[in-house]
């Protein structure tokens, strides 16, 4: 018997279809369930279901594949959700430009980062800007190093703030301050009792890492301090944010590497050690990125805020 192929997409399709197909397919996917994303959105289930319907009809691909539970991305609905996610981003950032053209007065400072905001030196200097300048909006995005990157060279971003180097053309950078790298253990693990931990005692264990960012950076550091492979943990990478992996590590299905700033967004039974290579504490450097030509007065206020607290090498640590 014959097998149909797929529908061609609709040629009505660049005027069908609309922001509102793209949310409502965004919001499906991240509550998994059609019920979820119409709470989420505020409308009812039928309607989203409808709209969703139309999106899967005019691209001439399912999106979604349903089941009783909910629903979850079909493999070509994850190449269709990727880049809906990135549409919406980039309205968001015309409508926020637009905003900030219109706001002028007060001013508008966007950044980006790949960190924790739940404790350190990133959200001590937001909250020392939003102190000085309270009449200035500040925009905050967190997304991987490479959206970050785009968004900084298309102008949607004032300033980045990540690890490592960061190489674009026209862009300046400046050294802020630096951060441990902890290990996360259940509570009942037995290196839980000790005061520090060694690279080498992570020899035999399984290493929970998220794929979004630090996490690709954490693995590069762990295979540079355990150089031959047989002396390496079993890595597990998982495509979930960094809260989803603390749960994980408390379920006793292994340890994890994070920043000193994630600790304070904690997880019942956890704790964190320090990882050490000798006598030395393991670190991260973080920097600030803008673009050169970008003339933003509440780019340069926050720059010159960033440069009185973080002016000397050890500054931060």
């Amino acid at each position: 018997m014959h097998k149909p192929g797929p529908t061609r997409p609709s040629l009505q399709a660049t005027r069908a279809l609309e922001l509102k197909h793209l949310r409502s397919a965004v919001a499906a996917a991240d509550c998994g369930s059609f019920r979820g994303a119409a709470e989420l959105l505020g409308s009812q289930q039928s309607s989203l279901s409808r709209i969703i319907s139309e999106f899967e009809h005019h691209l001439g691909i399912p999106i979604f594949e349903r089941f009783s539970g909910g629903v979850r991305p079909t493999r070509p609905g994850r190449d269709v959700l990727r880049l809906a996610r990135a549409i919406l981003e980039e309205f968001g950032a015309l409508i926020a430009t637009a905003r900030s053209v219109h706001n002028s007065d007060t001013g508008r400072l966007s950044v980006g980062f790949c960190t924790s905001l739940s404790a350190g030196n990133l959200q001590a200097s937001l909250l020392e800007f939003k102190h000085r300048f309270p009449q200035s909006a500040l925009a905050t995005v967190e997304r991987s190093r490479t959206r970050l990157a785009a968004a900084l060279r298309n102008g949607s971003l004032d300033l980045l703030i990540v690890t490592g180097s960061l190489p674009l053309l026209d862009n300046k950078a400046m050294s802020l301050w630096s951060e441990r790298v902890l290990v996360a253990l259940p509570h009942d693990h037995p290196l839980s009792s000790r005061e520090t931990v060694y690279w080498t005692d992570l020899r035999g264990e399984t290493v929970l890492l998220s794929q979004y960012d630090p996490g690709k950076e954490l693995e590069d550091l762990l295979v540079s301090k355990l150089v031959s492979p047989e002396a390496r943990p079993n890595i597990e990478r998982h495509d979930v944010s960094r809260g989803i992996i603390k749960s994980l590590i408390s379920m006793n299905t292994g340890i994890s590497l994070v920043l000193e700033s994630d600790i304070v967004a904690n997880c019942a039974g956890l704790v964190y050690r320090e990882l050490r290579d000798g006598e030395e504490a393991s670190r991260f450097e973080f920097s600030a990125y803008w673009r050169a030509d970008n003339e933003n007065p509440a780019l340069h206020e926050f720059l010159k805020l960033l440069s009185q607290r973080y002016s000397s090498p050890s500054a931060g640590r």
